[in-house]
């Protein structure tokens, strides 16, 4: 079975974030040593053999970097055995500024891990304060000075913008703060309440004061033009690099790519079905050391779902969804499917309609809940998939 890519999620957090709605819970050293115990169970349960070729590995959370030294050690232990580090093109780790000592730099690079995703969030100590971050600005710069110092300078940063009480001066002095350190990747997004979180419920009771949307829309194009002016490509929706640091991890998602996915609340997507694990903690510990086998839930992926999720993960792409390729993988042209979806958003402005590829206009992007919705399969399409 060809797996392109690996998820391992770490659900432990010094402090739970108002707008986390991933799967988490207050680091316990006991109860970590416990969960490591079982996921190294449901990953030496569910790989077969040893130092199986993968693309990419992404460590997850949560904080992965939370976790004690021995902890991150066994961990890594586990991934050497069941993966082939050496030959993983990108091998990444989330972690938040201020998570650091020189052992945990030291260790990473030890263990092969290339790339460090760091949840930045803001350059406003009060703004991160207000939003539930442990760490200061200060903290940013502290951690990618000590990364780089030990060898590792693939290096991301996560930025969020339509934050409660942030104005779009604000946002785009944080946004200058941030390429001004000029690293190879930034993924920035706009902030979504989501249900069980404290913003969710601030929200709820009219007491969470969002900008506007019209200053939301203004810091995306302050965004967008931002990271065009300092040389950062924008490869997909939130996410924009240096040539050559796209997330190639991401982008086996967006490729609609099989990948594992392990540890508590993950998602996997294998060939014909994706799972989604138990997220509890001690229902996800018991069942995984019971046989190894996690799952809460598994929905088969049919044809017509495949294509669909071809093509509303593709059109995250800047580059968009390819024909050539659409035709080799599902035998018909995507115009036999999709014509009147096509010609209508085109005449909406928001996509166009290459030789080669169909993709979001920029005025597009603004609007990709609506465009993906025409992609959707009606049941006078799926003749065309008998």
């Amino acid at each position: 079975m060809l797996v392109q890519s690996v998820y391992i999620h770490i659900p432990f957090c010094q402090q739970i974030c108002h707008y986390c709605d991933f799967t988490k819970f207050f680091y316990n050293e006991k109860l970590a040593d416990e969960y490591m115990e079982a996921l190294s169970n449901e990953i030496k349960t569910n790989v077969d053999g040893e130092k199986n070729r993968v693309k990419t590995i992404f460590i997850g959370g949560g904080t992965p970097t939370a976790l004690n030294l021995n902890q991150l050690e066994l961990l890594f232990k586990v991934i050497d055995e069941k993966f082939s580090v050496a030959d993983c093109e990108e091998y990444t780790i989330e972690a938040n500024p201020g998570d650091f000592d020189e052992d945990k730099a030291k260790l990473l690079k030890t263990y092969g891990v290339n790339r460090v995703s760091l949840g930045v969030q803001a350059f406003d100590d009060q703004l991160l304060e207000d939003i539930g971050r442990l760490h200061k600005v200060k903290d940013v710069y502290e951690t990618v000075n000590l990364l780089k110092k030990n060898g590792i300078s693939n290096i991301s940063i996560d930025l969020i913008y339509a934050l409660p009480n942030q104005t779009v001066e604000g946002f785009e002095k944080s946004l200058q703060e941030a390429v001004q350190l000029d690293l190879p990747h930034y993924s920035t997004y706009s902030l979504q309440i989501e249900p069980k979180t404290v913003f969710y419920q601030r929200h709820k009771k009219g007491k969470l004061h969002r900008p506007p949307q019209e200053d939301e829309v203004q810091m995306y194009k302050i965004l967008r033009d931002t990271m065009k002016k300092h040389g950062k490509v924008q490869y997909e929706i939130s996410n924009f690099a240096k040539s050559g640091f796209e997330s190639k991890h991401n982008l086996t998602y967006w490729n609609n790519e099989h990948y594992y996915g392990f540890g508590a609340g993950a998602h996997g997507y294998l060939p014909g079905k994706r799972t989604g694990n138990i997220r509890p903690l001690p229902a996800y510990v018991k069942q995984a050391m019971k046989d190894g086998h996690p799952i809460l839930t598994t929905d088969d992926i049919g044809l017509k779902e495949n294509i669909e999720e071809e093509m509303f993960l593709g059109l995250r792409r800047l580059d968009g969804v390819n024909k050539a390729n659409f035709q080799k993988k599902f035998s018909l042209p995507m115009k036999e499917l999709y014509s009147d979806s096509i010609s209508y958003l085109v005449e909406k402005g928001w996509l166009y309609d290459k030789t080669d590829a169909v993709s979001l206009t920029p005025e597009g992007i603004l609007f990709g809940n609506e465009v993906f919705a025409e992609f959707l399969l009606e049941d006078e399409n799926l003749r065309h998939l008998r």
